[in-house]
């Protein structure tokens, strides 16, 4: 490649959770090793850079979120760009390669990058490098990984083909073009010898010594079984490609003074925040029911908090202030909780453009930093690994950590450490010699999340309150981790109001109420797609097993109050499907059967899946399964009367719910099973069959 070909590329990220800015980091730290330089930012600065007058590659990183959608950071980008005036050769002079994440137990998989991939296309930008689609379900580093690294190759391909087209001559094929070609014949190569054929100097990884090898292996030989702490062959056995050792960047300094921390709104970035009081708690389950399910009412009327049935909100929350706790001990800060932390970027950085974390306060205690900012219970990036590595001072321990980190040690990285949901405390109790220090975590560890969970109630039936409904989630003891856990979030909330469901006995409150009111802090994240239709009488189908019920019964308040008030209005018929295990331990709202006796729900049914029948023919045990008893109805409302289909819930049931539907539009139409899929296509992009689910 000639020396003086430019070497500058554009590099944005968009990110909601962080981990499209940790991988735009990794390219712009090893883009120094290949000698280019990544111009990077986050695709909401849109000040900083202008795609319309870009000459120089750009490479994009971004993420996917909620139902498919672009993560907030990309949302004014993602609206520029789908300017329906833009004209087709708007980026005839653009070329990218685009990396997109994505979870491929939702039906939008990586939807995010692939609507600004085809958006991009449509006004005329080339790729100058294939796009990757990286799967968070089965671990991002199996695209990600083989992606960065033949992304150095198609960048020097494509600084070469510009420096041709700038000043190529028509007479003769230049040796520049040549070097080109030669590259685009590289570029055809599988990733794993794109590996090999890496320029030496360049690599990002390290290889071992066989002396560390054997070490390790005196460690593991008794041990049949991998495991997070021991390996066995060939893993044991193998030199390791390790991630190079990212750059430290933050300094902290501790004060032995007293002084105020910030208030948790200046914290979050996504919107305005309101403390509220949550002024009734009620389980809905009852104690013997495999989950617990929780409904919580807030006091919204003091709060200008505006919101519709459908929409999804945040809850802030902290971190285990046990979990916290024994972190402290663990580092040996126990004795300095309540000190000042001071923290900034660390002088002479080999960063680049290393900052402050935006979540990381500049001034706070200690103790505030690891309960209200730090996501401890995140599971750990190869990254930190690798950077836990030179903290650990037994060399079995560090070995493990290497392998952890490795090419070679993916699918014990996988197994061990994503798959089994470990943490840092998991790691710091499994690797007794690792001490990092406090600025290491403040690099690595993650922003602590807002949980987001659907609202259960409407504000025309229940002016000035907001109600949602959640399973504690539970996290059972396993090998990797040997302690069980609750939820972040709803082990927090339930712990909260536990005074609300079961009120002491020295309690003044005759009514069973606690005497003093818990707030949490909470701000609003608008569902632009999962309400109501504007037309009261246009048919809905709501399917919404367990937990998924809740934002339907805020569809059925605010139906109820609408018909209260305009009695002259025509309302469509409504269909529920409701399932649950048991009819008489998580049956959610029995008072269903009041929308029943009152019109606001023209059908309910439901099944219970763990019931025994001593019927003849069994019950139905899932909604798919009753959705399919239901068949001619179903068609009917959806083909004939343009009605609508809510399915609320976990994946798992949202697949098996869109089969059933599938099934149903192919018998009824007497068409095949492809056209059947492409009506249903049809129906989401008509926004009249949607989905509000999780994993």
């Amino acid at each position: 490649m000639c020396c003086d070909l430019k070497r500058r590329f554009l590099l944005l990220y968009a990110t909601q959770k962080g981990q499209a800015k940790a991988i735009a980091e990794e390219i712009c730290q090893q883009a120094g090793a290949h000698g280019l330089e990544a111009d990077m930012h986050c695709m909401s600065e849109m000040d900083k850079y202008n795609l319309e007058t870009e000459k120089d590659p750009v490479v994009i990183v971004i993420s996917t979120t909620g139902t498919g959608d672009p993560p907030d950071t990309a949302r004014k980008f993602v609206k520029k760009i789908q300017d329906t005036t833009l004209p087709p050769d708007h980026f005839t002079h653009l070329q990218y390669g685009l990396l997109g994440l994505g979870d491929s137990e939702y039906t939008f998989f990586c939807n995010g990058g692939k609507t600004v991939d085809r958006r991009l296309q449509d006004l005329g930008a080339q790729h100058f490098y294939d796009t990757g689609l990286a799967d968070d379900c089965v671990g991002l580093e199996i695209v990600v990984d083989p992606w960065i690294d033949g992304l150095w190759l198609a960048l020097k391909k494509a600084f070469i083909l510009q420096k041709e087209k700038e000043g190529m001559s028509s007479n003769a094929v230049p040796s520049t073009l040549s070097a080109a070609l030669h590259i685009g014949n590289e570029l055809n190569l599988s990733s794993e010898v794109q590996n090999l054929k890496l320029e030496d100097g360049v690599r990002s990884s390290v290889v071992l010594t066989q002396k560390l090898v054997d070490i390790h292996l005196e460690a593991s030989t008794t041990d049949a079984e991998p495991s997070l702490v021991h390996s066995v062959p060939p893993v044991s056995q193998s030199a390791l490609n390790i991630p190079a050792l990212p750059p430290e960047y933050i300094e902290v300094q501790f004060q032995d003074t007293h002084g105020e921390n910030p208030h948790l709104s200046s914290l979050i970035s996504e919107g305005t925040t309101f403390e509220v009081p949550v002024t009734k708690a009620v389980q809905l389950t009852r104690e013997d029911a495999i989950k617990t399910a929780l409904l919580l009412e807030l006091d919204i009327a003091d709060a200008a908090f505006d919101y519709q049935p459908g929409d999804a909100f945040c809850v802030v929350c902290p971190n285990n202030v046990n979990e916290v706790e024994e972190l402290l001990q663990i580092l040996g800060l126990s004795d300095k909780e309540e000190y000042l932390v001071c923290v900034k970027v660390k002088q002479g950085t080999k960063k680049k453009g290393a900052t402050r974390p935006q979540h990381i306060p500049e001034r706070s205690t200690l103790k505030f930093l690891l309960t209200w900012c730090l996501e401890i219970r995140a599971v750990p990036k190869k990254a930190f690994l690798r950077a836990l590595v030179e903290c650990t001072s037994d060399a079995g321990e560090k070995r493990r950590l290497q392998e952890l980190c490795s090419r070679q040690g993916a699918s014990d990285y996988t197994r061990f450490i994503r798959d089994s949901n470990v943490c840092l405390l998991d790691l710091l109790h499994a690797f007794p010699s690792c001490k990092p220090s406090l600025s290491l975590l403040i690099e690595h560890l993650p922003k602590l999340q807002a949980r987001s969970y659907s609202v259960s109630s409407s504000n025309l039936y229940q002016p000035g309150r907001l109600c949602f409904v959640f399973n504690i989630v539970e996290f059972p003891a396993c090998p990797a981790r040997p302690v069980p856990r609750k939820g972040v979030c709803t082990g927090w909330l339930a712990e909260l109001v536990a005074p609300l469901l079961h009120p002491s006995k020295n309690t003044l409150d005759t009514k069973g109420g606690s005497s003093s009111t818990e707030k949490i802090s909470i701000f609003a994240r608008p569902n632009n797609t999962f309400h109501l239709p504007a037309d009261p009488s246009v048919p809905l189908i709501m399917v919404g097993p367990g937990t998924g019920i809740s934002p339907f019964i805020g569809f059925l308040q605010h139906r109820q109050k609408l018909r209260e008030e305009h009695t002259d209005w025509k309302f469509g018929e409504t269909w529920l499907f409701f399932g649950c295990r048991h009819q008489d331990r998580d049956y959610l709202f029995k008072q269903l059967k009041c929308f029943l006796e009152n019109g606001t729900l023209t059908h309910l049914k439901v099944c219970f899946s763990r019931d025994s029948s001593t019927a003849e023919v069994a019950p139905p045990k899932y909604v798919q399964d009753v959705i399919r008893l239901y068949a001619t109805e179903v068609a009917r409302v959806l083909l004939k009367e343009r009605g609508y289909f809510y399915v609320c819930g976990d994946k798992h049931m949202a697949d098996g719910v869109s089969n059933a539907v599938v099934d149903i539009l192919s018998m009824e139409m007497e068409a095949d099973k492809l056209e059947a899929m492409k009506i249903l296509a049809v129906l989401r992009e008509e926004k009249r069959y949607l989905q509000d689910v999780w994993s």
